[in-house]
């Protein structure tokens, strides 16, 4: 073992946010309620322990309502949403479906729509063929909203009708007021939400990491490799001064000769990250090398969900 002490440097907050920690309960009630299989339509959320684990208590994952072979089990709609056309599959084949969509990401659809309703233009700031993405984009008409990735494409938006931005509720905070800035400038009318979309438990994550990535070495973030909020803390960490930073998913290695090379390393987790892959991600490296854990708290979270009516 590495004699030299290493400090790790734990973010809070971290990890399970209130709408990934509902939309396990979901699954998890779902199963005790109406016992296996329950299908769950794309991965609850993005992280392949989750989804392992509920697998073993009977949930079967699945991308489309056509491939249910049997219509008279439930199906679950995952955390990201979904476009308005599923429910209405799953209603014509009379499937009885729970909604386990993210209260938050509940309200840019409906902001969404009203926004359409009231004649204007859409602009929505987010990842191409992320599932929150084409579920809010499925909210109205195709076409009718123009999905915008980065800076650069503001500046070929062409809008006939008053403008109306939404966002991904998983972005980068950074990158997104300077979409935001951009459009204002070409749109100084454009309308945004009432309330942030750039949800609660992204923004704290983020700014944990902030404060952290200055004074680290590394910077790890465990999360899943599709996982949108956990690439994004991985950007953050890059951007606030330390370069070294990486996304940690299962069956990537630990790079235990590059730590033993750090003084100080940084540690977080994305939203859909359980707490115990922080923890092996720790034991694993105090095999190698003597450590100090230092949690440092930028936010305290009490936000919380209720279940759906069909749970209670």
């Amino acid at each position: 073992m590495n004699n030299k002490k290493l400090n790790i440097i734990l973010a809070s907050p971290r990890g399970f946010c209130a709408g990934v920690d509902r939309a396990i309960e979901i699954v998890k009630k779902t199963l005790e309620k109406y016992g296996p299989p329950v299908y769950i339509r794309h991965e609850i959320v993005h992280n392949k322990s989750v989804v392992e684990s509920l697998k073993k208590l009977g949930a079967v994952f699945i991308e489309e309502v056509s491939e249910i072979p049997d219509p008279s089990r439930p199906i679950i709609f995952s955390a990201h949403g979904v476009p308005k056309s599923v429910p209405e599959e799953t209603r014509l084949k009379k499937i009885f479906y729970i909604d386990a969509t993210c209260p938050l990401v509940s309200k840019v659809h409906r902001e969404t729509e009203q926004r359409y309703k009231e004649g204007f233009d859409i602009i929505l700031i987010g990842h191409k063929n992320h599932p929150e993405v084409i579920g809010t984009m499925g909210q109205l008409p195709d076409g009718t909203i123009k999905l915008i990735e980065t800076i650069d494409e503001v500046k070929n938006l062409n809008c006939k009708k008053p403008v109306a931005y939404v966002t991904q509720t998983t972005l980068s905070i950074d990158d997104t007021k300077e979409i935001v800035d951009a459009l204002k400038l070409k749109f100084p009318n454009i309308k945004g939400p009432v309330k942030e979309d750039i949800c609660y438990a992204t923004t704290n994550r983020q700014n944990a990491v902030k404060k952290i990535a200055p004074n680290c070495d590394m910077f790890f973030i465990i999360g899943s490799s599709n996982s949108s909020n956990s690439a994004r803390l991985v950007e953050v960490a890059k951007k606030s001064g330390c370069k070294e930073s990486e996304l940690i998913f299962s069956g990537k290695p630990i790079p235990i000769d590059k730590i033993k090379r750090c003084k100080n390393i940084g540690l977080s987790s994305g939203a859909s990250a359980p707490e115990e892959l922080i923890q092996n991600f720790i034991s694993e490296i105090k095999k190698h090398i003597n450590v100090s854990v230092e949690e440092i708290i930028t936010a305290r979270e009490k936000v919380t969900f209720k279940l759906p009516k069909e749970l209670n």
